[in-house]
């Protein structure tokens, strides 16, 4: 989407400029929502020394129909083979991952799965080993690069390609985190958890995603404070996870809370009061808004 047709509130939040027409249409109930699709995304976490841990995310081109030139992280779709039986899995069981998330063993796996297969499609970073106590440590080589691309293309399973190569997903590695769920106006909605994992030792990231223009390493604090002065745009869920990694020294500390997060579901909702509609998001003011009615345009 063009920078100019994008909608910059208070501080860094962006919108999409529909979202008016789209909250007024579910008021009144010609529009009837979409079903969520399942998603994965990673907050990927890097210690550094005596200042904390900092965090990976990438921005999407502002060429991009949806969230142009905002801040994210790896994340993105479940695929349907992302359940297949014969993943080599180490960690926590399927089970122990559906108590978790509040699924059955199948969509934990595939939620899990995705959350590790999305990070090396777009980071580079494989949460993965040769032995269920061992993580890879490059994958920069023109062969990873390579099947990197193929599942990209959805030409190679997930499953597929961890069997090819003899590896290990690594379930123990991620905490999940936080889940949040497109609200009921959008086009396109997604039921998407939010993980934290640490980077494995001697890998690094890179700019592997065809839709992110710009990756950096960067202490949440100072993300938040770019959103803060309207620097750096990001979705109420990005800037409302980065906000609560603020308190973690090391990304150990920040895996080790994963355990006590909340993961019920945070979907906004839109209601009718005085002539306008009001949109929030349950547990998060910050990110309310008022929408006019009587009027096109953005929120008041």
């Amino acid at each position: 989407m063009p920078n100019g047709q994008q909608q910059h509130p208070a501080g860094g939040q962006w919108y999409p400029p529909e979202w008016p027409d789209r909250i007024r249409a579910l008021a009144d109930g010609s529009l009837t929502p979409v079903q969520p699709r399942l998603a994965a995304t990673v907050m990927l976490l890097r210690d550094t020394p005596g200042g904390g841990p900092v965090v990976h995310m990438l921005r999407r081109r502002a060429s991009m129909a949806f969230a142009g030139g905002a801040y994210a992280y790896p994340g993105g779709g479940v695929d349907p083979r992302d359940e297949e039986h014969h993943v080599g899995w180490a960690g926590p069981s399927q089970a122990d991952w559906a108590a978790r998330l509040g699924t059955d063993p199948r969509t934990a796996q595939a939620i899990v799965c995705g959350a590790v297969r999305e990070t090396f499609e777009e980071a580079g970073v494989l949460l993965a080993g040769p032995a269920p106590d061992t993580v890879v440590g490059d994958t920069t080589g023109d062969d990873w690069e390579a099947d990197r691309q193929a599942l990209v293309a959805r030409e190679l399973s997930f499953a597929d390609f961890l069997d090819r190569r003899g590896l290990w997903l690594r379930s123990d590695l991620l905490g999940a985190w936080a889940r949040w769920i497109t609200p009921e106006f959008e086009p396109r909605r997604y039921d998407t958890w939010f993980f934290v994992a640490a980077l494995p030792e001697g890998q690094r990231t890179r700019n592997a995603s065809t839709e992110a223009d710009r990756t950096v390493w960067i202490r949440p604090a100072d993300a938040a404070d770019g959103y803060d002065k309207g620097e750096l745009l990001m979705m109420p869920p990005t800037i409302s996870t980065l906000r609560s990694l603020e308190p973690y020294g090391s990304a150990a500390d920040a895996l080790a809370a994963a355990a006590a997060q909340d993961l019920a579901p945070v979907l906004a909702q839109a209601a009718l009061e005085g002539g306008e509609v009001v949109l929030s998001w349950p547990g998060h003011d910050e990110f309310t808004k008022r929408v006019g009615l009587d009027r096109p345009g953005g929120p008041a």
